[in-house]
């Protein structure tokens, strides 16, 4: 989403510039850049990959979900798609989508076919701020941070407003709602780990990537600030390095909280990022009205068989 504004404010807690980091040894294969595969969207958002290494993403203000596939073609995937933001591939090649429209969960069948996983006043009958991001645990618990941004096609939305701006959890075996903090500014990209014990949470509002332990039970513990950098989107690979998304394109922390590489993006806003190509070894951007990609050293780490 759109949210420069908040970035304006965020970069202050950066403590170094682009052009005054040096880094020894690049992410990508052969120093690659990135590489403009299309253009002309309203603004690119959600990139997430199926079990054959087909990317969908979206396309917020057009209302619809695209697919990049692995031999090139673009096609539109759905259309109306509920304003769908937000969104991650579950082992089943379901596509779980926060869907802005109306504040829903949606889990999207790649025949087309949908289920609305909850309703927008499902949280004690307050009303969602507007899921954002979605990361989904191997268990099949559905993690999503709901920061507010308020959208044109709202109108004057009625009801009781949420006390604030959290991330929650939806159990999959009771369809309970539960909400896990209570401490953040502005919850916005979200990624576990593909174990399931580790889970990363971008508090754009405060320019902070927090990291947590999750508990069997599903609950956050040892929160810990992991790096200060704001980020929209966020994934991982598979040796555990972080790639978040913000003005500057694409940073890359390891996971000792240490910044790797910067990689530009010639765009006004990197919004998220996500493996995948037949190999899964191909990041793919959203970057306001672009898509693109750049072939790495590493695979994704969160991957349907």
């Amino acid at each position: 989403m759109n949210i420069r504004k908040i970035f304006c404010f965020a970069v202050s807690l950066i403590a170094c510039s682009t052009s005054s980091v040096v880094f020894a040894e690049s992410v990508t294969v052969d120093n690659a850049k990135p590489e403009l595969l299309s253009r002309g969207f309203s603004f690119t958002e959600g990139p997430t990959c199926d079990s054959e290494g087909n990317v969908y993403f979206t396309d917020q203000n057009l209302d619809r979900i695209l697919k990049w596939s692995t031999d090139g073609i673009l096609t539109v995937f759905m259309s109306p798609a509920g304003r769908a933001n937000g969104m991650f591939m579950d082992s089943e090649d379901h596509l779980i989508a926060c869907a802005d429209e109306k504040n829903e969960l949606w889990r999207i069948g790649l025949d087309g076919s949908k289920e609305i996983l909850f309703k927008a006043t499902d949280y004690n009958g307050n009303l969602f701020n507007g899921p954002n991001d979605v990361w989904v645990h191997p268990n099949g618990d559905y993690y999503f941070t709901d920061p507010l941004y308020k959208r044109s096609w709202w109108g004057d939305r009625k009801g009781k407003q949420m006390d604030g701006q959290h991330v929650y959890r939806l159990s999959v075996k009771d369809k309970k709602l539960i909400r896990l903090t209570n401490d953040l500014r502005q919850p916005n990209g979200i990624i576990g780990t593909p174990e399931g014990k580790e889970l990363f949470v971008s508090d754009i509002g405060a320019g902070v990537i927090y990291k947590y332990r999750l508990t069997e039970e599903g609950f956050l513990e040892n929160k810990k600030i992991f790096c200060k950098e704001p980020s929209d989107g966020m994934t991982l690979d598979e040796v555990g390095n972080l790639y978040l998304t913000n003005q500057r394109g694409v940073v890359v922390y390891n996971r000792e909280g240490e910044k790797i590489e910067i990689i530009p993006i010639s765009e006004n806003w990197t919004s998220n990022v996500c493996f995948g190509g037949k190999n899964r070894d191909i990041l793919f951007i959203t970057a306001s009205q672009a898509l693109y990609c750049v072939k790495m050293k590493y695979k994704g780490a969160n991957l349907t068989k």
